[in-house]
């Protein structure tokens, strides 16, 4: 179960052989960010598309590769060994993709939809604002009234990715400050370089400057907008959000694994290398158990994303498989990720290995697409609703 299939090894072993080729020599460079590293990942990334590598998880219809949530989950764990990866493969703009192709009107989808799959511009997503508790979205103060045929959108909203390089921006806005809490929010599409539509200051996390960094404050003054930038239905902003979060969250795992098992790899080379007191790390009892628990980890949080991805092909929501395996990869790669460092000593803690970088970006996985305490309160409530209807939960006809 859950072999890799013949018909994805080919293209899980060329991208894997083309992280190592073109990604990791520079991934310190890439890592320290600014104008150079932007550019020469842009060469990267021209390379991929080049070589078929683009986009190969994105819907067919659109330009991309189509694979399967499952088959695409074989080749992300590869993609996740090297962060700066998610763009030069294209990865970044998959959840939103994913999110916007099936209720995108057809000029949507020619304008921004495809254009953004084959990496041609980005599209930022403004749901998080300053002072409103992510895990209760329904507190969200960012307005949007329809006047004639514009919207009129105002608010604030921070910790935007990539706002300062995107074409356009998802805002998550109320429109119906009267219906049922989750029926009042819409999402918008606003073009960068709308009147009143300003992005502000960068918000400085954890210290990374990578190429994939940048979080940004935006502000929203009677920016007016048609009312065609509608993204599906009024009130279906809740609906859209989960539509993202939730392949948005197996995709996270996905890289997660692919961190992991580099972090892994380091940890066992150091153990058999590092000589003390005449005798291999290897040989002490607490760097096998530092070994044993990562190997753990790592395979069944392995079975976990696959058997998620696997459910999700198979049409079903999978809210508390996802739910689960975003707060156990979360916690696996930080642990084996640390463990890593640990063995290497002072020397973990400095750029000259990855692992401190990696580390750095692992932190956030905790805190992304909703904080763990929050998933584990929702997969503790779905079960025990389940057991209060006399349905319980029978882990092995879960996959019936």
């Amino acid at each position: 179960m859950f072999t890799i299939p013949e018909s994805v090894r080919p293209i899980r072993d060329r991208a894997a052989r083309f992280i190592d080729d073109h990604l990791i020599p520079v991934e310190l460079e890439l890592g320290h960010g600014g104008p150079p590293a932007r550019t020469l990942l842009k060469e990267i990334e021209d390379k991929a598309k080049a070589e078929g590598l683009y986009a190969i998880g994105h819907p067919a219809h659109l330009g991309g590769g189509g694979l399967s949530m499952l088959d695409y989950a074989y080749v992300n764990e590869v993609i996740g060994r090297c962060e700066p990866a998610q763009q030069a493969l294209g990865t970044v703009s998959l959840q939103t993709v994913v999110m916007l192709d099936p209720v995108a009107t057809e000029e949507q989808r020619e304008r921004w939809v495809r254009p953004a799959t084959m990496g041609e511009l980005r599209i930022a997503f403004a749901v998080t604002e300053p002072g409103v508790a992510s895990a209760d979205p329904t507190g969200l103060q960012t307005t949007a009234r329809l006047e004639g045929d514009e919207w009129v959108l105002n608010g604030r909203k921070w910790f935007i990715s990539a706002a300062d390089r995107a074409a356009v921006t998802i805002v998550m806005a109320k429109t119906d400050p009267d219906a049922p809490p989750h029926r009042q929010f819409s999402m918008i599409l606003v073009p960068t370089g709308t009147p009143g539509y300003t992005v502000g200051e960068e918000l400085q996390v954890m210290g990374l400057r990578s190429v994939l960094s940048g979080h940004y404050e935006v502000e929203l003054d009677d920016v007016r907008v048609p009312k065609e930038n509608l993204i599906g239905g009024r009130g279906d902003g809740f609906v859209l959000a989960q539509q993202r979060l939730g392949p948005g969250r197996i995709y996270h795992c996905m890289r997660w694994l692919g961190v992991a098992q580099r972090a892994f790899d380091y940890l066992c080379a150091r153990a058999n290398e590092r000589m003390l007191g005449g005798a291999p790390l290897g040989d002490k009892q607490f760097v096998q158990e530092w070994i044993f628990d990562s190997y753990h980890q790592i395979a069944a949080n392995r079975y976990l994303v696959l058997d998620a991805a696997a459910k999700v092909d198979r049409g079903q929501q999978a809210r508390v498989e996802l739910s689960a395996v975003k707060v156990s990869c979360a916690k696996m790669v930080n642990e084996v990720l640390d463990r890593a460092m640990q063995v290497h000593g002072a020397e973990g803690l400095t750029d000259r290995l990855p692992l401190e970088l990696m580390f750095r970006e692992a932190r956030y996985g905790r805190i992304v697409d909703g904080p763990d305490e929050a998933h584990k309160q929702r997969v503790a409530r779905a079960i025990l609703r389940s057991y209060r209807e006399g349905d319980g939960w029978d882990f092995g006809a879960r996959g019936e």
